[in-house]
């Protein structure tokens, strides 16, 4: 069996991984009902909020003591309405018993965010109280689940993961701002409806946070990008993921070439829970379908 797993299925039950069985989580979680990509997803924010509060339950027990969970989110507008969710995010993971370590500022560059009217307001109405800024920053959250202790690292591996410092200066990594482009889907034909986070961030996090031959968990896979980055820089990787429609997405990305679409690969074991099943007999009804065309 491969090490490398896609899980379908809620990571709110990570029944698949042993106890401190992961080393690093890379992750963004979907955001509350963001109008570009997942509106109407929950029945109320008590609802995602209650989401989040299993899933960090589940990390708690599958991340190895010491251990880093790094979360990419941002608050979230919706109808006027703003909801505090990495402050509420953070709250969840402390009264969980994690140590909230860091947070990290990521800014996309100007003109490189989705069309916002919020700025536009001040311009119709120059006068106080019109102010609405366009938003150019997410953050990224930094849990730790105790003490990690140095000593278990052999001598070998630290050396075999060593940080390149001239890469880590010119991208100035030991910034708490980090100025990263983000992913347009329009410009992405595989990232296209799909809130996908650019290849640097985890690309960062785990040559930060993990060793060379370590599991790096994402239980919000999407179309698995942290999967595979984790698999390019020599970790092991597993993603949970409940639409099974990005499969297909994943399975490209990720350079997975069985011509059945669920068929375990030697580089990675796909899961299928019974609760998603009848989805994924939607699924390959409509792939079967365009191949057919």
């Amino acid at each position: 069996m491969a090490n490398n797993k896609i899980i379908f299925g809620s990571s709110e039950n990570m029944q698949e991984l042993d106890k401190m069985s992961a080393h690093l989580v890379v992750t963004s979680p979907p955001y509350f009902n963001a109008p570009f990509d997942y509106p109407d997803l929950f029945k109320s924010y008590k609802e995602y909020l209650t989401l989040i509060q299993n899933v960090a339950k589940e990390l708690k027990r599958v991340l190895d003591k010491g251990r880093i969970a790094c979360f990419v989110c941002d608050d979230t507008l919706i109808h006027g309405k703003k909801y505090p969710i990495v402050s509420d995010i953070t709250k969840i993971f402390v009264n969980k018993g994690f140590k909230y370590r860091e947070r990290i500022l990521w800014v996309k560059p100007e003109g490189y965010i989705r069309i916002s009217r919020r700025s536009g307001v001040l311009l119709q109405h120059p006068y106080p109280m019109y102010y609405y800024p366009d938003n150019l920053q997410e953050t990224i959250l930094i849990f730790q689940k105790g003490a990690f202790d140095y000593n278990k690292i052999s001598e070998k591996l630290r050396e075999q993961s060593e940080l390149d410092m001239d890469e880590v200066q010119k991208g100035k990594w030991y910034l708490s701002v980090w100025n990263i482009t983000n992913v347009l889907p329009i410009n992405n034909r595989l990232e296209k409806g799909i809130a996908a986070f650019p290849d640097e961030i985890p690309y960062r996090l785990i040559k930060l946070f993990s060793y060379k031959g370590e599991t790096v968990l994402d239980p919000f896979m999407g179309s698995g990008t942290t999967l595979k980055v984790a698999r390019k820089l020599e970790r092991k990787a597993v993603g949970y993921e409940i639409d099974v429609e990005l499969l297909p997405t994943a399975k490209e990305k990720l350079g997975i070439t069985q011509t059945k679409l669920f068929q375990t690969s030697p580089e990675f074991d796909i899961i299928v829970r019974d609760d998603v099943k009848h989805l994924r007999t939607q699924l390959q009804k409509k792939v079967e379908s365009k191949e057919k065309r």
